[in-house]
């Protein structure tokens, strides 16, 4: 029986997606623990790209259970189509996911409320999604919200009905002008519902307590990344759930003390959607190569990712928090090229030189401390091991591993699940 943990270790967007598929044969059950539709895992296998939002990224090998975990917030509407779009490869889904009961939903009134509060912050908003995520997630913590369990119950329409009652209400408290037809997405809801009620539906903390029992090996897949952790990230520039580690407990039922391995997931360089603090941004050339080099727009969202170099204070806070026991480093291909490579080794904060990461690591507090190194020239992405990589790439490889005192042990050279570079 083994319980593995993988995460993202900067601001999302790190590649969780391609390595679990690429690790998934190794495991019986993947299990996604939190977040929802604003979480896109991209997958590129065979010369196609998949865009997974909701469902675990395991669900393309056919002899892995995954399983939607109760700390996972579910959009009835785009779940449905997100399955509709695996049925052309012909997946028994009603065996292959399960989705847990305690698992709360996200309404149609919950995407106006997110609607209406980013519109009022103006220029104060914090870059939601706009999926209603955040809204969901403040019913789960107020008491108030539906979960997937609920639809199986008689007055689940008039405990919908009470609840988008008081948000309407909540809605006309912002006193701004968002546009909507309630009736249409309720129609659409409810469709929707009844299809997600075609699925299997568990009581995912017995199942995965079974499981272990059982012998069988569990790999926990997070949404997002640590920074954007509502305890532990760049608050309030962060997501509604709690992305690092702990949330993998409190999001499947599992005991901290089963978890045996922690993977952590890093760009070589960093990104960020939306607004929040980024001490290693890049504004000029350097940047823009990096997002159009690496294709940086959001999966689910489309917006471009702002880019800067690698963070090692946050990485190593990252690393902290979670107790990552191994590392992977994504996107090394992108870096190829450049003649100079900055990683930020420490923080001037306030006038003083430190290595940690401080409350508030805004520009007008934080300015990053650099080490330079030589890039290198060559294509990466044809590539197939760790001997061929350039000298240049492993001397910085060395240096991270020296840095942060955790091992590299995968090395993503292109995002098919080909091109990568075992350790």
């Amino acid at each position: 029986m083994t319980v593995d943990l993988l995460l993202g270790l900067q601001w999302g967007d790190e590649g969780k997606g391609k390595i679990v598929d690429v690790l998934t044969s190794k495991y019986d059950i993947i299990a996604r623990f939190q977040g929802g539709p604003n979480a896109g895992h991209t997958l590129e296998f065979d010369g196609i790209k998949h865009v997974l939002r909701t469902i675990p990224s395991g669900i393309f090998h056919k002899n892995s259970i995954n399983i939607i975990g109760n700390g996972v917030v579910i959009d009835p509407v785009v779940f449905q189509k997100e399955i509709e779009g695996l049925e052309k490869f012909n997946m028994d889904i009603k065996s292959k996911l399960l989705i847990s009961r305690k698992a709360h939903l996200i309404l149609p009134t919950h995407r106006l409320l997110d609607a209406a509060s980013e519109t009022a912050k103006g220029k104060a908003k914090i870059g939601s999604t706009l999926k209603g995520i955040g809204p969901t997630y403040m019913d789960k913590t107020g008491r108030n919200g539906l979960r997937v369990g609920d639809i199986e119950l008689a007055d689940f329409e008039e405990k919908y009905r009470s609840l988008a009652n008081k948000h309407e209400e909540m809605i006309k408290f912002y006193d701004v002008s968002i546009q909507y037809n309630l009736p249409e997405m309720e129609k659409e809801f409810f469709e929707a519902v009844e299809n997600l009620k075609k699925l299997t539906f568990i009581d995912s903390e017995e199942y995965l307590a079974q499981a272990q029992k059982n012998g069988k090996t569990i790999l926990c897949e997070g949404a997002q990344g640590s920074l954007l952790d509502v305890d532990f990230g760049t608050y309030p520039f962060v997501t509604s759930s709690n992305t690092t580690a702990a949330g993998a407990c409190t999001g499947l039922g599992i005991a901290p003390n089963k978890i045996k391995d922690v993977y952590g997931i890093f760009k070589a360089y960093t990104t960020r959607v939306g607004s929040g603090p980024f001490p290693t941004e890049d504004f000029g050339t350097d940047g823009d190569t990096m997002a159009k080099v690496g294709n940086e727009f959001g999966s689910v969202t489309g917006r471009q990712r702002r880019c800067g170099w690698l963070d090692l204070v946050a990485l190593k806070y990252a690393i902290q928090i979670n107790g990552v026991s191994q590392l992977m480093m994504m996107k090394g291909d992108v870096l190829s090229g450049f003649d100079t490579l900055k990683v930020c080794t420490a923080y001037n904060y306030k006038g003083e030189e430190i290595k940690h990461l401080p409350f508030s690591i805004e520009e007008e507090n934080v300015t990053p401390v650099y080490t330079e190194f030589k890039g290198w020239k060559a294509d990466l992405t044809g590539m197939g091991s760790y001997d061929e990589l350039p000298t240049e790439l492993k001397e910085y490889i060395s240096f991270i591993e020296k840095e942060v005192e955790v091992p590299i042990t995968i090395v993503s050279v292109g995002p098919d699940r080909k091109q990568t570079i075992m350790k």
